[in-house]
């Protein structure tokens, strides 16, 4: 036994996802049987093993063509093909990551909150805000002094990360500081059956950590079977007429079921203490591209959507979704409560008295001391939709005295998970 329990119980039939010389070991390619197979990959210039870009199913670390690819055009081939044609199954990635952090200790536990009965008129839409912290920054220049190197190692994060994700399982999820997007989280969620986009900051400060991965930015994924996508915008979010270093994703989307539209957006700003004035500048440029943004009609909308985007003032229904590096005293938190759109935080609904945010989102020691902050939100359309539940905030004795971080926990920040549901009967929305 030990900190997740016996790996007896585990099914693992599969060879782990590959750590090999990209920091990665102990892949069924690096193995002394396969090495012929390493040998020509490494002639056509990479490497076998999954995560590496990508001659390997990103998944499961199998060979994605019946025969060994001869050229880079061949391998990139076989992977395209192969991932348009198969959906890997979730339990089983969720099983291997456990298998693989098996001599870690158990992830955070964390229970749902349910704020109102369950409807059976329509599914829930769950959503999954998090900055899961750049691996440049973690390991080069944000300083956790009491969270050892060790436990930020790529390797074993990754599956710490994806973890996390497949065990709420949202239909958007919504990322910042994401720096293994191309090599890791698009290859790993696309099997899983998300489409996604990405936005790079301009001037990640990624790039500046020596053998780092490059850029971070914020990624915008998707259940493709429930969603299809209408229009996607990256933003470039300004202050005080100054282009910065902050990025947003917008995303306008349909459900396939139902015929329901609604738009979601990621960002990021800029972070700090002294640069207030800063950030509620980009958030009032973010809220300003939202409003013209979510009254606009698509020409893949059915006629009551585009009719109901043009003669209402409503527009589309709207999620943003963030790290706004603010927290509630600040005037951007102001800004996003008080604008036309219309929009309230779904993690208020913890509270007693429904109007106050949870007392932290993100715990960290660095040098400079510890820092216990609210930061992360997910805002939501107040008229369009209704909070069905919120996952629970971990306690102070769950997040232990060395905070985030931690051999348990990936990021500095927690994830912030709920279900949506449209509050309108859908002969009034459609």
């Amino acid at each position: 036994m030990n900190g997740r329990g016996s790996t007896d119980t585990l099914v693992h039939s599969r060879t782990p996802l590959c750590r090999s010389t990209h920091r990665y070991t102990h892949c069924h390619i690096h193995s002394p049987q396969n090495l012929h197979l390493q040998k020509r990959a490494n002639s056509v210039g990479g490497c076998l093993c999954s995560l590496c870009l990508s001659y390997t199913n990103p998944l499961t670390g199998h060979w994605i063509s019946p025969g060994l690819p001869q050229s880079q055009s061949e391998v990139d081939c076989a992977f395209r093909s192969h991932a348009s044609e198969t959906q890997a199954d979730p339990n089983a990635l969720l099983r291997e990551c456990e298998e693989v952090l098996r001599n870690r200790p158990p992830r955070l536990h964390r229970d749902f909150m349910m704020t109102r009965a369950c409807s059976l008129q329509n599914a829930p839409i769950r959503v999954m805000q998090w900055n899961i912290l750049a691996q440049a920054l973690g390991e080069g220049k944000d300083g956790f002094v009491r969270c050892p190197m060790e436990a930020l190692n790529w390797s074993e994060r990754k599956y710490l990360i994806l973890e996390e994700i497949l065990t709420y399982r949202p239909d958007v999820l919504c990322l910042q500081e994401v720096d293994h997007y191309f090599d890791t989280f698009q290859p790993v969620l696309a099997s899983l059956g998300y489409q996604s986009s990405f936005c790079p900051k301009p001037c990640s400060p990624c790039l500046e950590v020596h053998n780092n991965n490059g850029p971070d930015g914020c990624a915008l994924f998707f259940n493709r079977r429930r969603f299809q996508l209408l229009h996607t915008s990256h933003l470039r979010l300004s202050a005080m007429l100054l282009k910065t270093n902050q990025v947003a994703i917008v995303a306008t989307l349909r459900c396939r079921f139902t015929g329901r539209v609604f738009c979601v957006a990621v960002t990021h700003l800029k972070a700090r203490s002294g640069w207030e004035v800063f950030r509620s500048a980009q958030g009032a440029h973010l809220l300003q591209q939202l409003c013209e943004l979510t009254t606009q009609s698509h020409p893949e909308m059915d006629d009551e959507n585009r009719t109901r985007v043009g003669e209402t003032e409503d527009g589309i229904p709207l999620v943003v979704c963030g790290d706004f590096n603010a927290e509630p005293s600040e005037e951007v938190y102001r800004r996003f409560m008080t604008s036309p759109l219309g929009l309230d935080s779904a993690y208020k609904c913890l509270s007693e008295d429904g109007n106050t945010e949870p007392p932290y989102t993100t715990w960290k020691i660095r040098p400079s001391g510890e820092s216990c902050s609210t930061l992360d939100y997910i805002w939501y359309s107040e008229r369009a939709f209704q909070v069905d539940a919120v996952l629970k905030i971990p306690s102070e004795e769950q997040i232990g005295p060395d905070r985030l971080p931690s051999y348990h926990y990936p990021s500095d920040h927690l994830s912030l998970v709920c279900d949506l549901r449209f509050s309108q009967q859908p002969h009034r929305f459609m």
